[in-house]
């Protein structure tokens, strides 16, 4: 089966088939309605993460949202016919991936502990610089145009001017929040590089998350332990709703959904809405957690959203490479 190239935008496995019947060629209002939905969904998904956090530990939210999302996966795959254990040359990029892809989600949910999921949400989508920084220098044919670069130059300048907001901190040590959150981000966009370059990019999308999320569901506990972070024992409506939303919601159906849109419609035109994600969680955070949104957080957030969609343009004379890693 043929792949479709692609470009990455922020939390999930790549690779999406490219269907040759069926397929658009604009966004229609199904199409326009799913991608609000989408974004929508992983803009709340760092507030439903922080909420939880009073009553289930950052690791141990990790080790239950990665391993429900995992059976979950394989049984969709198991009902597609999709097979997981198979030689195809992924095994070992695929452990690789999903111990970055561990390390990531450790980094994010460790660092909502310290700084605001406003701030986060902010900082997490700086993931696509990188992965455009890191295939420039390892593809010849990805180098940078020069609009990309002016994209990523302002990324950065907005996040420089963003991490130094007193007023939208949580506190005297946002920055270590902050810090994680970038450090996340990196390893994120070093997942897709790894997905870009190995036996992963020919994979359906089903298994590459398939991997991510059983290393993750076999290192956070281990790592919950470690630091000491203990189960609850009694388990609130509010701790429930938030995990069956990270993991059932967000990580399965949302992913899924996401997969759909872009085997189905342009994917440069689906991938121009995921800085939604941007502006809905940081509404969200203000509205549903109370988190001050200061000016500087909000010219940071714009410059990160002009930056993604310059970065991700498409050149007018090739064809796009596209991602299909959708928010976290």
């Amino acid at each position: 089966m043929t792949q479709q190239p692609r470009i990455d935008t922020g939390s999930t496995p790549t690779c999406v088939p490219a269907p040759t019947a069926g397929r658009r060629h604009h966004l229609d209002l199904t199409a326009l309605v799913a991608l609000v939905v989408c974004c929508a969904l992983w803009g709340l998904n760092q507030v439903a993460i922080k909420a939880a956090l009073p009553e289930v530990p950052s690791l141990v939210q990790l080790s239950i949202r990665s391993g429900v999302a995992l059976a979950l996966v394989l049984a969709w795959m198991k009902l597609r016919g999709l097979r997981f254990f198979d030689r195809d040359g992924t095994l070992w990029p695929g452990l690789f991936a999903g111990t970055l892809f561990a390390i990531e989600f450790g980094c994010i949910f460790v660092g909502l502990k310290y700084t605001t999921a406003a701030r986060s949400v902010v900082f997490i989508n700086t993931s696509p610089f990188v992965v455009a920084l890191m295939l420039a220098w390892l593809i010849p044919s990805e180098r940078l145009r020069p609009i990309q670069i002016v994209g990523l130059v302002l990324a950065f300048v907005a996040v420089a001017f963003a991490f130094n907001d007193p007023n939208s901190s949580q506190s005297g040590h946002s920055w270590v929040g902050d810090a994680l959150i970038v450090v996340g981000a990196v390893l994120w966009g070093l997942t897709t590089v790894v997905i870009r370059t190995s036996a992963l990019r020919a994979t359906p999308p089903e298994k590459t998350l398939a991997y991510q999320l059983l290393v993750a569901a076999v290192l956070s506990p281990l790592a919950s332990i470690a630091f000491g972070d203990a189960w609850p024992t009694h388990w609130s409506a509010l701790a429930l709703s938030s995990l069956f939303y990270q993991a059932v919601i967000v990580t399965f159906m949302s992913y899924l959904l996401w997969f759909w849109l872009l085997t189905r419609y342009p994917a440069t035109q689906v991938q121009a809405f995921v800085f939604l994600s941007l502006v809905f969680g940081t509404g969200l955070a203000a509205l549903l957690l109370n988190e001050p949104v200061g000016p500087r957080l909000l010219i940071g957030l714009a410059g990160v959203a002009v930056g993604i969609y310059l970065v991700s343009r498409k050149a007018p004379s090739s064809g796009a490479r596209h991602d299909s890693k959708p928010g976290v």
